[in-house]
């Protein structure tokens, strides 16, 4: 029976690959990911692209636009049937409405896609006259559901082991102090109890959540899916913690250990292995978005739990470029964006040393995860600007803020903000050396080196009468260029 199992899904990818295949001989397909860490802004940075692109607004950095061989971009019916559509006229409209807000943020996946008609670049074939189709398949998912994919290497034992470790960390003990007094007092060679389990998985659950908080903004949580469990809340599946390895002996079939084991392996087979299988393996490029200045915000340890979750995503993309026989052995990642987020809640003076922070982040990640292959780039950037700048004098210093209306209950010292004052607000500088902002030293001065809140939307206006309104960004088209500049040319 397990080999009839085995040949039907083997015999079902086969004949998907081949559909693929076909089709991508009439018009060539690039299924983009894009995933974050909380917060992050996915649904904002899915929405300017696509509203951007078929607007024609201006991308400078986005070659093909630039150099006006994108002849028309529209969206389509997307080609997976069972996947929730993105909804990006909804989240459109919240960000163009007379009183803007941030729309809510990714709680499942989701796919958009957009085909470009455009002319190649060669310049022979732009004198033929010859013009193409590309399909641009946008695959939004949970960060959470990404840096559950390295479990699928962890035995229970393993999972275990490297959780406890992490949760008696200094930086984690507090969040972890209900969670490790239960383990302390958990036996897990005792008789299996539904109760117990469920119990124990709450107070785990509930660890996981207080470690998201702004005030420690870790980003290295697994597994994901107890943050955002959707229609499995509850189920078995669901339902386990980790435990302290037995001493010396093998714990019995019946046993609480048993139990949690065997249902760590059923959210691996029945959780992360079809999300691997019929998304995340189908993916070309994919771009990873991080809150980086909340991390900073939240000090050193933050800042090296960030470096750890980017060693862990590293490790769980398939190395290497794409070969021409991809379409029949199964797609690659062959380019990764990292992207710092929310770039205008810092002046523009600042925006290459926050993209410098990311970068060497990401290159001390990818010489953790041993990563090679793949293009790797970081950039900062905002996907809808939610402020405007002005210099302020002090004395006489002229210092550069930035202006905007403050979320209501953002805090900037001991005041709160009520969400409807607009103000001017110096954010502080990053140093120049990226080496010394990741350094302690630094990452311990907190609020008296730089003060970042978050902003709600600006009004978007319209460049001319009967237009749609422009989502200003901040290098949005640069980031575009590396991840699809080379699909159009």
């Amino acid at each position: 029976m397990a080999l009839l199992e085995r040949w039907s899904s083997s015999a079902l990818e086969t004949w998907a690959r081949a559909q693929d295949t076909a089709a991508q001989m009439f018009a060539p397909s690039v299924r983009l990911g894009v995933t974050g860490l909380s917060r992050s802004g996915k649904t904002v940075f899915i929405t300017s692209l696509v509203h951007n692109l078929m607007a024609g607004n201006a991308l400078p950095f986005f070659e093909p636009l630039a150099q006006k061989r994108i002849l028309r971009t529209y969206l389509e019916p997307q080609p997976d049937d069972a996947v929730p559509r993105f909804d990006y006229e909804g989240n459109l409209a919240k960000l163009t409405a007379a009183e803007p807000e941030w729309p809510e943020g990714t709680r499942q996946i989701s796919e958009l896609r957009l085909t470009f008609e455009y002319a190649p670049g060669a310049m022979m074939r732009r004198a033929l006259g010859a013009t193409r189709l590309m399909h641009l398949d946008i695959v939004d998912y949970p960060g959470e559901w990404l840096l559950d994919l390295p479990l699928l290497d962890l035995s229970f034992e393993e999972w275990s082991r490297q959780s406890i470790a992490m949760a008696r960390e200094a930086s984690r003990e507090p969040a972890a102090k209900e969670w490790l007094a239960f383990l302390g007092n958990t036996n897990p060679l005792q008789k299996k109890n539904e109760q117990t389990a469920k119990q124990g998985a709450e107070i785990f659950t509930q660890y996981l959540r207080k470690c998201r908080d702004d005030a420690l903004s870790f980003s290295s949580l697994t597994p994901g899916r107890f943050l955002m469990p959707g229609d499995l809340a509850g189920s078995p599946a669901f339902t386990f913690f980790p435990l302290q390895a037995p001493d010396g002996s093998t714990p019995p079939d019946n046993s609480l250990w048993a139990m949690m084991s065997r249902r760590f392996r059923s959210y691996k087979r029945h959780v992360i292995q079809p999300f691997y299988r019929d998304h995340f393996a189908r993916l070309d490029r994919q771009i990873v978005l991080a809150d980086v200045l909340t991390v900073v915000n939240a000090g050193a340890d933050a800042v090296a739990d960030l470096e750890r979750a980017m060693t862990d995503i590293l490790g769980c993309f398939r190395h290497g470029q794409n070969p021409w026989h991809a379409m029949f052995s199964g797609r690659r990642i062959d380019r990764i964006v990292f992207a710092a987020t929310k770039a205008d809640h810092l002046h523009h003076t600042n925006h290459d040393r926050l993209e410098a922070i990311l970068g060497l982040i990401a290159k001390k990640s990818a010489a953790r995860a041993n990563f090679s292959g793949a293009e790797v780039k970081a950039f900062a950037l905002a996907s809808v600007r939610a402020t405007g700048e002005a210099e302020a004098r002090q004395g006489n210093d002229r210092l550069p803020c930035i202006v905007g209306v403050p979320l209501k209950g953002e805090r900037l010292g001991a005041r709160v903000f009520d969400g409807k004052e607009q103000l001017a607000i110096f954010p502080g500088d990053l140093p120049e050396d990226p080496a010394l902002a990741l350094s302690p030293e630094w990452l311990k001065m907190g609020h008296s080196a730089a003060h970042f809140v978050r902003f709600r939307p600006q009004r978007q206006r319209a460049l001319g009468f009967g237009e749609s309104p422009v989502l200003s960004h901040i290098r949005l088209d640069r980031a575009l260029n590396f991840l699809i500049g080379d699909k159009l040319s």
